[in-house]
């Protein structure tokens, strides 16, 4: 495994994080704990999660397979960078979504009782509040560092502009600000290139993509339809929650997508390992996120760090899934 510090800060984490939008879900608990404990044993060293992720309203579902995992002990609390989220609606009443000081401070408290640890290493607002100024924000997150509750604070599908207007807010107040933002970002998605990645770069934010494989279209899809072509579905797309979605986009990009299976194919690379080798060597990106659902899935995604990815197929890459270049370039004279 390789490591790098998060942005600017001095945090040491793993250049593969491990996501967990799929336990509760489409992962057991007893696989979730399996897939885990096999995290550590390949070096990976942040689990990310949200107080949403289980998606039983209210539920925080996610959060408590981490809580009952970590509460095995054996080292594994010491060893795990603990990272969630918080924005989304946890009650059908005001003052439980969103980033208000009331919600923050809220939305933390429930979150340290079902993960069962008395901080969070990494608290990330899920998405922008654009009725709450920062400066509310950030005075609920420094009243939560003085209490130990939690050590960073990172931000997840924050547009450049707010990135920055969040790190002009917390030099004003002294305060370290962001040292992290997760996006969408990989070779079918790259409009992360055009703001998000050069604020982040500037200011020192270390990015940590989501979705690298496009919820699997860079995984080799086509590949696997032509497996499959007896009507035998696809692995795991009967549990897919925005299945329909994706293959709209896949019939968008068919051309693409085969381009590209065709290009990993001649380099006698899987796809899933491309995509990732790719992001592990942008600019700016830290830590891809992986979801994996099986133990396999996780060992097969370390496999990136062996893909040597030379100009001639970087350059092969950009022509299959060009970049939309540096803005304001990339829209203006």
């Amino acid at each position: 495994m390789e490591f790098a510090n998060l942005g600017r800060s001095g945090l040491t984490i793993s250049r593969l994080v491990l996501g967990t939008d799929n336990f509760g879900t489409q992962t057991t608990e007893a696989d979730a704990f399996a897939i885990m404990d096999r995290a550590h044993e390949l070096g990976i060293n942040v689990i990310d999660t949200s107080n949403v992720y289980g998606w039983r309203f209210g539920e925080g579902l996610t959060e408590q397979i981490i809580g009952r995992w970590l509460a095995l002990g054996g080292g594994r609390r010491d060893r795990t960078v603990l990272a969630t989220k918080l924005y989304g609606r946890m009650a059908d009443w005001p003052n439980h979504s969103g980033l208000s000081a009331l919600h923050i401070r809220r939305a933390c408290e429930d979150s340290l009782r079902r993960l069962g640890t008395d901080h969070i290493d990494l608290y990330q607002p899920h998405h922008i509040d654009r009725s709450v100024p920062w400066e509310e924000i950030w005075e609920a997150m420094e009243i939560l560092k003085t209490q130990g509750k939690i050590v960073y604070v990172g931000s997840s599908n924050h547009p450049g502009w707010h990135i920055a207007g969040g790190q002009e807010s917390a030099a004003r107040r002294g305060h370290l600000g962001l040292v992290s933002e997760q996006t969408i970002y990989n070779l079918l998605e790259r409009t992360a290139e055009l703001e998000v990645l050069p604020a982040c770069r500037h200011y020192g934010v270390g990015m940590m993509p989501w979705s690298p494989l496009d919820a699997g279209l860079l995984g080799g899809i086509l590949r696997k339809e032509r497996e499959n072509q007896l009507g035998a579905p696809l692995p795991g797309a009967g549990l897919a929650p925005h299945r329909g979605r994706r293959l709209v986009k896949l019939d968008r990009h068919r051309a693409a997508v085969q381009a590209y299976e065709d290009l990993c194919a001649e380099l006698g690379e899987d796809p899933a390992d491309v995509a990732l080798a790719w992001l592990l060597g942008r600019p700016g990106v830290t830590a891809p996120i992986i979801g994996p659902r099986t133990t396999a899935q996780l060992d097969a995604a370390v496999r990136a760090f062996k893909v040597a990815l030379d100009e001639a197929t970087l350059a092969g890459l950009d022509e299959i899934f060009p970049g939309p270049g540096p803005a304001p370039e990339a829209y203006s004279w």
